[in-house]
């Protein structure tokens, strides 16, 4: 077995892997490399999958109102989607930023103090557009029902229960 030497230390051989063969440095072998690759592998996947519980954990136990998640809301999600409001407005961040952010919409209209005034005034919001007002944005007219008024505006209700952590980073959205 040939064996190369540098400074008085065995090097290896092409034999028993290559020019650095068992001793790849003061006390690092092949076999400690490959269990500190293997072990730390294993080490952050077991802590990513950890980070990923807790999330969902937290997701579903803290950050939504699961129990106010009724029909109405889901019916409210529907026209939301159905209507691809997204394309112009955020929802607690995703979206388009056209128009305003809407996840905190219903405290902006007062829903925490008067509900019913709140949801009066979305609906009368959503109906009267477009406004006709030269030089400014305008919200199509959606000609949604009463009933879809009514869910969309729980739909923005709930989705102001979440908590976001502070997003949006300003009231105005």
């Amino acid at each position: 077995m040939s064996a190369h030497k540098q400074g008085g230390k065995r090097l290896g051989s092409a034999r028993d892997g290559g020019p650095w063969g068992e001793i790849m440095g003061e006390g690092l072998t092949r076999a400690t490399a490959r269990n500190i690759f293997y072990g730390g592998s294993i080490f952050f996947f077991l802590v990513f999958a950890a980070l990923v519980l807790h999330s969902h954990w937290y997701a579903i136990n803290r950050s939504t109102d699961a129990a106010g998640l009724t029909d109405a809301v889901a019916r409210g999600k529907h026209v939301w989607e159905r209507n691809s409001c997204i394309n112009c407005h955020t929802i607690l961040g995703e979206g388009a930023y056209f128009a305003p952010e809407l996840g905190n919409v219903w405290i902006r209209y007062g829903g925490r103090d008067d509900p019913q005034a709140a949801r009066e005034a979305l609906k009368a919001w959503i109906q009267s557009m477009p406004t006709g007002i030269p030089g400014r944005r305008q919200m199509p007219h959606f000609n949604l029902t009463d009933q879809e008024l009514d869910d969309l505006a729980t739909f923005l209700e709930w989705v102001s229960k979440i908590d976001t952590q502070g997003w949006p980073p300003n009231e105005a959205g």
